[in-house]
């Protein structure tokens, strides 16, 4: 399940239905109701007769002053899918296309051709691309392409920098190969027995590395990431940060989606477009069976990194959670549980239960891409 929506008592209740009107009866609406009273009354504030069929825009009450700026449809539209259920976002939706002709996002390819590509585009594209038509969706997905390149690059320089610190030296032994031969280090370690009077090295104790790998031993590293509705920045940023896993050495990337269902995105993790158009936002959450789900491909424990990106409002029994978890960090698997990944990393998740993952042995926090890179390039030594 998602994140609880905002509590409203009964007097907020009337005042979001009532608008405005309302205002010297139960006065004006405040915190998160505000907010949801202002995504109504951009949308339905055009049924205002004394607005003249003016613009979304003019349907709210135009004066100097120091309220908030008026909203943009991508804007619009992230914010109702952040304050309102599933239900009751449908309906809106729906009116705005079919009641008022708001198609700026979804159905007008020319609208969409001139939109500058920005992060709350690509949210708002991700979350109605349900909703166009062929030729729209293909316009939408170049502007997906244009924002998520721009996320990977950013990111591919902080994820070279966490993993480019010194390497480990190499063990040397006094046997092996001809090609194991270490020639510097045997110099060195046999200055001392240097024959002044001949002019010569004598080698007593040749040295050999001990074999020619890579610092990084082989890991692998699983995402599970919550596609509940409330969770888009995290999918977006888990996409891209897996793709710069994905050309590291020594790591195999796994990207794994799920709510109530688990969706094994492996195959797709160096084309993080293709996830993110192919993803379903919504749904419940049964971070259980995803952790179940991973737990199963695990080749060799001790070399294995489990992060859980979800808020942690588990919609199945939570003892199946708490015992995966238990059994992960009993057999030496890592288990690391993100709250946020996004480029603020603000954390809304439940706690209790957050807790209860701690007490099972796994790490919970919330990072940016940034940080959760710079993480496990210290665990992956």
């Amino acid at each position: 399940m998602t994140k609880p929506l905002p509590e409203l008592d009964a007097a907020e209740r009337w005042r979001l239905l009532l608008g405005e009107a309302a205002d010297a009866s139960l006065g004006a609406a405040g915190g998160q109701a505000a907010a949801m009273d202002r995504s109504l009354a951009w949308l339905y504030g055009r049924d205002d007769p004394s607005q003249d069929g003016r613009h979304a825009d003019d349907a709210l009450d135009r004066h100097g002053g120091s309220e908030a700026s008026q909203l943009t449809v991508p804007e619009w539209i992230n914010g109702i899918h952040e304050l309102f259920p599933k239900e009751t976002i449908e309906r809106l939706e729906r009116d705005a296309i079919e009641r008022y002709g708001i198609d700026e996002v979804v159905t007008n390819l020319d609208v969409l051709e001139r939109a500058t590509p920005n992060p709350a585009l690509l949210q708002a594209v991700l979350r109605t691309k349900h909703l166009m038509n062929p030729q729209v969706l293909a316009m939408a997905r170049k502007l997906v392409d244009k924002v998520v390149r721009e996320l990977v690059e950013k990111l591919a320089k902080q994820v070279q920098r966490a993993f480019s610190g010194a390497r480990k030296p190499q063990q040397l032994s006094l046997q092996g190969a001809a090609s194991q031969f270490a020639a510097r280090e045997t110099l060195k370690r046999n200055l001392r027995h240097y024959d002044v009077q001949r002019g010569r090295l004598v080698i007593q104790r040749p040295l050999f590395h001990v074999n020619t790998r890579r610092v990084l031993e082989p890991w692998q590293v699983f995402l599970l990431v919550d596609q509940s509705g409330s969770m888009l920045n995290s999918v977006i940023h888990s996409a891209v940060t897996a793709a710069c896993l994905w050309g590291l050495p020594g790591i195999q990337t796994h990207l794994i989606a799920f709510d109530t269902e688990v969706v094994d995105l492996s195959d797709s993790v160096t084309d993080p477009v293709e996830v993110l158009m192919g993803v379903q936002l919504g749904g419940g959450t049964f971070i259980g069976k995803a952790v179940g789900y991973a737990a199963e491909r695990i080749s060799v424990p001790r070399r294995a990194v489990v992060v859980i990106v979800s808020d942690f409002y588990e919609g199945m029994p939570e003892h199946v959670l708490i015992g995966h978890v238990r059994a992960l960090v009993a057999q030496g698997s890592t288990v690391l549980g993100l709250a946020a990944l996004d480029e603020r990393a603000d954390p809304v998740y439940d706690k209790e239960l957050a807790g209860r993952l701690v007490e099972a042995g796994a790490q919970v926090g919330a990072m940016t891409p940034g940080q959760l890179a710079a993480w496990l390039a210290e665990k992956l030594k």
